[in-house]
């Protein structure tokens, strides 16, 4: 497919690349509709989706990666913003964040938090080309009364062929969120999210011996791992049956303290039989990677300090003719190699789908005032 006709130089390289806290949730500002958190500690779908189709050539892709010596992108290059918030005039948006994206049936599919008057919501919108993506009609999701659901991950999860859409979200009385979901049987009708429900509620049975957010679901071939960060410096993991999914997390283990922060994602490496998280580091945002073998096994580090991060300000660019606007590399997700439960990506084709901005631009501002916008990371290769 061509791009369009008098297109900038990033929007025809990327229709190239592209064919296709430990925390407690405490109240909601009045006047900002913000949740604040404290710390007890210092600081058509029968078969089943088909797969993404293999991302084309950006310039050429990361060397392919061997088991023994996977190491992620030394360098990226970041397009212009694709997503910012919608011209509108009821619920406007200040914010466009925390991106989850699948293909599917010709279409990207991408649900983000957006930053609305008084409160934090889901949005959703659908495109075939990126460069169509921010004038694609959005959809606010009618999941939940609550002033604040957010962070949302999709998936396809096939034991049960139904569409999963995984959030936080708080709830009245409740001194931890609520990890909530939604289902549909339909990707493709943003309305038809069933409301939510808790796969854990806050509430005394709760095996969550700490709050925490940025809930991550990945599965294997018997059990539904969720991961989430309590914003110390720790990493959580429960886990369930695959047959009793979505309930039944009542595992509750430590699986990595490191100076980490939010936003782990989890992911399987395509042949190679091992695992990638990805974790947010505070201040001026930068991405850690850690491997595991196993997702109830021991994280090791990959690229775990601001000079060699996964993906941070010292190793990314912006792409011919982009205009710089980001040093944050924040709240993100990589491109997978298909849409299930098993969170695959390919490690010789990565893409990361993130959220950025000036860091200078954050000063006299609150978090949830931030003016977050989604672009995308391509991997440069090594000469």
């Amino acid at each position: 497919m061509l791009p369009p006709a008098g297109s900038p130089p990033w929007f025809r390289r990327l229709s190239r690349v592209l064919h296709p806290v430990s925390g407690l949730l405490l109240f909601a500002g009045a006047a900002s509709g913000e949740f604040e958190f404290t710390t007890s500690l210092p600081e058509s779908a029968d078969a089943g989706p088909r797969p993404a189709p293999a991302l084309a050539n950006a310039g050429p892709a990361a060397s392919p990666a061997r088991r023994p010596d996977f190491e992620g992108p030394r360098l990226w290059e970041y397009s212009a913003p694709l997503i910012g918030p919608e011209v509108r005039d009821r619920e406007p948006s200040h914010a466009q964040k925390d991106p989850s994206v699948v293909y599917h049936a010709g279409r990207w599919h991408v649900f983000m938090t957006v930053k609305l008057p008084g409160r934090s919501a889901i949005e959703h919108v659908s495109f075939t080309r990126w460069e169509e993506a921010q004038a694609s009609p959005r959809t606010l999701l009618d999941v939940s009364d609550s002033d604040y659901f957010c962070a949302p991950q999709v998936f396809y999860f096939r034991p049960h062929q139904r569409w999963y859409l995984v959030y936080q979200m708080g709830v009245p009385g409740r001194d931890k969120m609520w990890v909530a979901y939604s289902t549909t049987p339909d990707l493709a009708d943003p309305r038809s999210w069933t409301r939510a429900q808790p796969m854990l509620d806050g509430g005394p049975d709760d095996p969550r011996q700490v709050g925490g957010l940025d809930y991550w679901i990945i599965c294997d071939g018997q059990r539904a791992y969720l991961f989430l960060t309590s914003l110390d410096g720790r990493m959580w993991r429960l886990w369930t049956r695959l047959e009793d999914f979505p309930r039944g997390f009542d595992h509750w283990t430590l699986a990595l303290e490191a100076p980490v922060f939010e936003a782990s994602h989890t992911y399987r490496l395509k042949g190679l039989d091992r695992y990638l998280t990805l974790i947010e580091e505070n201040g001026r945002r930068y991405y850690k990677a850690y491997l595991a073998d196993r997702l109830d096994g021991a994280w090791v580090p990959l690229a775990d300090t601001a000079e060699r991060p996964f993906a941070g300000w010292r190793n990314i660019r912006p792409a011919a003719g982009v205009e710089p606007w980001t040093d944050n590399v924040s709240h993100g997700e990589l491109i997978r190699d298909g849409c299930d439960e098993t969170l695959t990506v390919d490690p010789t084709d990565l893409r990361f789908l993130f959220q950025g901005m000036w860091d200078k631009d954050k000063s006299g501002s609150a978090y949830g005032q931030f003016q977050w916008r989604i672009g995308l990371l391509t991997p440069v290769p090594l000469r």
